[in-house]
């Protein structure tokens, strides 16, 4: 029997999440639906129909003994993983939002999830990753997070992309020549739940480009910022 790789998507119950599980599935890789929720993980990975390449799994990003105990649980019954998309945020703030007007606490609980949450899962994932040397590592962050593009509003959104970045570039350096891609994408203004109905993209097409990032050749890139398969600046 052909041997199955198997993907981990963060924050999979819903929105860009399910929807980089259903493309993954529909590639032959089985995926490990991370959900903090344990009831809408189970439905979400119903809807997907996908069988055994499909299992959901609680996960919190933001407790580091969730963390581990997710990545053990994969580790355990299938394997090192191929593949990390970390995809779980969260957006709590007004798009009209200043940063002096802006609470620390809501810069400390978007930057939970945002960059540490994606630093928990790599301190987990990429060691057995190493292990085989093999693996791909795609981070969803956002074009508010390019610093070539400087702009008002959501400042703890925006510093939160921008600092998950800079963890794309450092750990694709520290990992460079071990078979191991890092990447960051961001998918657009996506009709989810986050971004609203005024959004002008599907769920399909934002993840799209992370399904492609996950599912790299060795000759791929590493260390790079995407949107539709074309490299953008940082």
């Amino acid at each position: 029997m052909p041997i199955v790789k198997t993907a981990i998507v963060t924050g999979a119950n819903r929105g860009i999440g399910l929807e980089i599980a259903r493309q993954l599935v529909q590639q032959g890789i089985r995926v490990v639906m991370g959900s903090r929720d344990p009831v809408k993980g189970e439905r979400a990975c119903a809807s997907l129909k996908a069988g055994e390449l499909a299992v959901s799994h609680v996960l919190d990003v933001t407790d580091t003994r969730s963390v581990r105990r997710f990545v053990a649980y994969v580790s355990k019954n299938f394997g090192p993983p191929a593949i990390l998309v970390n995809n779980a945020g969260v957006f709590p703030e007004s798009s009209e939002a200043l940063v002096t007007d802006t609470k620390t606490s809501l810069w400390r609980e978007t930057f939970e999830t945002n960059v540490f949450g994606a630093v928990r899962m790599c301190r987990e994932a990429v060691p057995l990753m190493q292990r085989v040397a093999y693996g791909r590592v795609v981070n969803m962050s956002s074009g508010l997070g390019q610093l070539s593009k400087p702009g008002a509003g959501s400042p703890a959104y925006r510093v939160s992309k921008a600092a998950l970045n800079a963890l794309t570039v450092t750990l694709a350096a520290e990992v460079k020549g071990h078979g191991i891609l890092v990447n960051s994408m961001s998918p657009g203004w996506v009709k989810t739940e986050m971004g609203g109905p005024g959004a002008t993209r599907s769920a399909a097409e934002g993840a799209e480009t992370a399904v492609w990032l996950a599912l790299l050749p060795s000759s791929g890139p590493t260390g790079q910022f995407f949107r539709d398969r074309k490299p953008i600046p940082w």
